[in-house]
């Protein structure tokens, strides 16, 4: 059986919530069932699989990010939030 995609809001609506220098607030939550990027009441909340080890969940929230922008993971930088679920992440 195939793995589900996740689901993701337009990329408008998520640069929408970024600040005037391109900072973007999420919320992660590691070790979900699904993944998807889900905006609630102004707040981006990022579900990914993976577990929290070695900063493997960072990389999956980054990655799921870029995908939902529609840019490259590299161009997408963590700021602040390494080993916390509220995470600042660097937009392109």
């Amino acid at each position: 059986m195939a793995k589900p995609k996740p689901d993701l809001p337009p990329a408008e609506a998520l640069r929408a919530l970024a600040d005037a220098e391109g900072r973007l607030a999420v919320r992660a939550t590691p070790g979900a069932r699904s993944e998807g990027i889900t905006i609630v009441d102004g707040v981006v909340q990022v579900k990914v699989r993976v577990k929290p080890q070695d900063g493997a969940a960072n990389d999956a929230v980054i990655g799921l990010l870029a995908k939902a922008l529609g840019s490259a993971p590299t161009r997408l930088t963590l700021l602040r939030g390494a080993t916390s679920r509220e995470k600042l992440v660097q937009l392109d």
